[in-house]
């Protein structure tokens, strides 16, 4: 199922809208991150992992990938751990607040 999520990055003094989209499928488990993430997002795989156990959810053992568009955009930092908790959490069917069409989301 795809989720995508609303989130941004800052460029210079100005912010970009980020679209994170998470589609999870059927397959071997894994989690890919993939749009011009650097290390610190790459690691976010971990953190949102821990994160989503420790609040009581079951974490999808499925194919998981996370795309950061646009592709074209450097995307920094650990502000994209909530947005793409919550593409998981909506992409596996859980609670239904976690589908925001409209709102950014960021942390």
């Amino acid at each position: 199922m795809l989720a995508k999520v609303l989130s941004c990055a800052v460029v210079g003094l100005e912010g970009a809208l980020v679209e994170v989209e998470v589609d999870i499928s059927p397959g071997l488990p894994s989690f890919t991150i993939v749009g011009l993430p650097d290390a610190a997002v790459q690691e976010a795989r971990e953190r949102v992992r821990a994160a989503i156990r420790n609040a009581g959810f079951t974490f999808p053992q499925k194919r998981i990938t996370v795309n950061l568009a646009p592709a074209d955009l450097k995307k920094e930092g650990p502000a994209y751990d909530l947005p793409i908790a919550v593409g998981i959490l909506a992409g596996s069917d859980g609670p239904q607040a976690a589908a925001t069409p409209g709102a950014l989301t960021a942390g």
